[in-house]
């Protein structure tokens, strides 16, 4: 039995949740941000563990799996993807990185973006040019936008925050709650770091942030703090 074969063959013995709750939880419903999604029931545990047994897959087996219309296998390729880029050296992880940005149209539902993007695109930038967040925050897809941000929760963990207000600051306006969501988390995230520079973002922004990025942004306040914030958004 080949890779490809042994890993469906596991998959499919793995599974363990409803195939259609997953669906509901990940808003695949007709007209739903992701329709175009498959899910076959398999935890993020059992799949870390088949990643980690097929750690040494090809490149072409890892893309045979990212275009899989099953979430569960693109998930698996990511995970596989990352363990190759942090054991990697260079140029491997130079190649590595460029493979997936090749294949960002894969990397499309908010799992795929938040188990990778950080790992991949933010530690790859995090001592290089950073420009390309920008154009991927002025995207019109959705899942480039989540990307850009997340991927600076590999900056904050390493106490570099300001391309994390930057990249915020350009997704103010943006009219997804997947943005919003996204963005008021790598917020709080940056302001576990540095509170003040957090309060100094809320102070310029708060007022026209909407409510939920807000919401998530402060949500390690205290709670009168909280309630001040809300207050001055709802004025």
């Amino acid at each position: 039995m080949n890779n490809l074969a042994h890993i469906k063959s596991l998959l499919k013995q793995s599974v363990q949740k409803s195939s259609g709750a997953q669906a509901v939880f990940f808003k695949t419903g007709p007209g739903h941000y992701a329709e175009h999604d498959q899910f076959i029931g398999v935890t993020v545990p059992a799949l870390r563990k088949i990643a980690k047994d097929f750690s040494m897959l090809t490149r072409a087996e890892i893309q045979n799996l990212l275009e899989s219309k099953i979430n569960e296998e693109r998930s698996l390729a990511l995970f596989i993807l990352v363990s190759q880029y942090q054991k990697a050296k260079n140029p491997i992880k130079d190649e590595l990185y460029q493979f997936y940005l090749d294949n960002l149209k894969h990397v499309n539902n908010w799992n795929l973006v938040d188990a990778s993007a950080h790992l991949i695109v933010g530690a790859h930038l995090i001592n290089g040019d950073k420009e390309i967040l920008i154009r991927l925050a002025k995207s019109e897809i959705l899942w480039e936008r989540r990307i850009s941000i997340v991927s600076t929760w590999y900056f904050i963990r390493n106490d570099s925050l300001e391309w994390t207000f930057k990249i915020a600051e350009l997704l103010l306006g943006d009219t997804h709650d997947l943005i919003h969501k996204a963005v008021g988390w790598m917020l709080r995230e940056a302001g576990k770091r540095n509170e003040k520079q957090l309060i100094a973002f809320l102070e310029q922004h708060a007022q026209i942030m909407p409510r939920t990025m807000l919401r998530y942004a402060i949500e390690k306040f205290p709670e009168q703090r909280r309630k001040n914030y809300l207050i001055r958004r709802k004025a």
